[in-house]
């Protein structure tokens, strides 16, 4: 019996996950452009990190917490690279977007929720139209971060830096503490700080 939860239990673990969809709220013609142009910017991704030894010092503390689930070390260290520059890109922390990665979609590229929403951060396909271009590949890994992270750094905008709220409004379940209580957590499980004296490189929290 046991020997059978193990082998299902792999199978199971993306039920638990708190896909969601966000609702469409018609905005204002200003705002709409500056979404827009958010999104439109394909210029090529530089690093996002102060310097190389930050940049090993992170990917060092958070590889070896995403190895369950992405067992590719080179599309690992490219994800982890790609949702650290697009969130700092968008003014966010890092850690948040990955945990909010973690419970919307379990780090499945290709998650789609029962209302349709897509990808690592489960953007719903409205937001093509509203801002982005129909073409827009939702299940194309910096497409996906870079519209989930400016969408969450847009409903921050709106509810003026109130996590709570603005975690509600992603997930399509505001004024509910279910699921923003689950990123914080999930947030929490991805805590990062760097280690500076004596030269030593940061090492996860447990």
């Amino acid at each position: 019996m046991r020997r059978l939860i193990a082998l299902l239990l792999p199978c199971l673990v993306p039920a638990l996950v708190w896909a969601g969809a966000q609702q469409y709220e018609p905005m204002s013609a200003s705002v709409q452009a500056a979404l827009s142009g958010a999104i439109a910017d394909r210029k090529p991704p530089a690093s996002s990190f102060k310097d190389y030894s930050e940049a090993v010092d992170w990917l060092s503390a958070m590889s070896p917490r995403l190895a369950r689930r992405i067992p590719d070390q080179e599309y690992r260290l490219e994800l982890l690279r790609a949702i650290h520059y697009e969130a700092t890109r968008a003014g966010l922390d890092p850690q948040l977007v990955l945990g909010l990665i973690q419970v919307e979609s379990g780090f499945r590229k290709y998650a789609v929720s029962s209302a349709g929403a897509r990808g690592y951060m489960q953007v719903m396909p409205f937001w093509l139209k509203l801002i982005g271009q129909p073409d827009d590949n939702l299940f194309h890994m910096r497409t996906n971060l870079r519209y989930g992270c400016t969408i969450l750094r847009h409903y921050l905008d709106i509810e003026k830096g109130d996590l709570f709220r603005a975690l509600g409004r992603y997930n399509g379940s505001l004024g509910q503490s279910g699921y923003p209580n689950l990123v914080r957590g999930a947030w929490n499980q991805w805590r990062y700080e760097r280690q500076l004296a004596m030269g030593e490189p940061a090492s996860p929290k447990p």
